[in-house]
């Protein structure tokens, strides 16, 4: 069985960055893990989540073992079609995200 980006974190999560953007991070357990997840880059969310590469951005904080992502949501926060107002749920396809040449 592979591993995934969370079983290398202490946690992942997401949330609001505003109505129109949803924020994730990746607190990784050591500089090992913060080196296994630099495959994570704007294709890689792009196509996770639905959203123009483009429009990914991606801070790596390396002293800190963190990686920042944020996009714009797929729908406003709070509209008719949003189905996390919080955007809490936002990290699971990234926790689950296989790392490459795992398994």
């Amino acid at each position: 069985m592979s591993r995934t980006v969370g079983d290398l974190a202490i946690e992942v999560r997401s949330k609001n960055a505003g109505p129109f953007w949803v924020t994730m991070e990746l607190f990784m357990r050591d500089a090992a893990g913060f080196a296994a997840v630099a495959f994570v880059d704007a294709p890689v969310i792009a196509r996770l989540y639905g959203v123009p590469p483009a429009t990914v951005q991606i801070f790596r904080i390396p002293s800190l073992n963190v990686v920042k992502i944020s996009f714009p949501r797929p729908v406003s926060q709070g509209s008719l079609h949003d189905r996390d107002i919080h955007a809490g749920q936002h990290h699971v396809p990234l926790a689950l995200l296989p790392l490459p040449g795992d398994g």
